[in-house]
């Protein structure tokens, strides 16, 4: 008996799906490594697709900076659930990416379009811009419809 893969071939409906994903993104879950204890960490962070990655604007007091200084592999999970249903049909991407601190006096005005509550805190000089780029992604669009993902695929 052959198995079948679980993974579905990239077809533009699935690139549409991760594209309407990404556009619709003003934060998600950012896991880095601790450097303290070299285990996962989670934080839901603000972030913002742009220009071929995703931005985020974090604390330098914060845990997960630790980490992406320590190791710029980091993983981001997008897509939030519906009102209704059951939660695992709805769906979300996993982007596996590595962190570059990005040039955050340039981004304002990208960001504070997007995300304007935080005018508030933006110019805080604790906090620092990332651009988290995408190096392998992974998109459940509910039971069944699983897809692998490449760069090109989501610009």
């Amino acid at each position: 008996m052959t198995k079948r893969d679980p993974i579905n071939p990239t077809d533009d409906a699935s690139r549409a799906l991760a594209a309407d994903i990404l556009r619709a993104t003003r934060f998600g879950a950012l896991a880095v490594t601790s450097p303290d204890t070299g285990a996962p960490y989670v934080a839901r962070t603000a972030m913002l697709w742009h220009e071929g990655a995703v931005l985020t604007l974090i604390s330098t007091l914060s845990a997960h900076t630790s980490g992406l200084r320590a190791n710029p592999a980091c993983s981001v999970l997008v897509g939030e659930p519906g009102d209704k249903g059951d939660p695992l049909t709805h769906p979300r991407m996993t982007l596996q990416c590595r962190a570059l601190q990005a040039d955050k006096a340039a981004l304002k005005e990208t960001w504070l379009g997007a995300i304007p509550k935080a005018k508030l805190y933006y110019d805080f000089t604790d906090f620092q811009m990332y651009q988290l780029v995408p190096e392998d992604v992974h998109l459940n669009g509910g039971f069944g419809k699983a897809y692998r993902l490449t760069l090109a695929d989501l610009t």
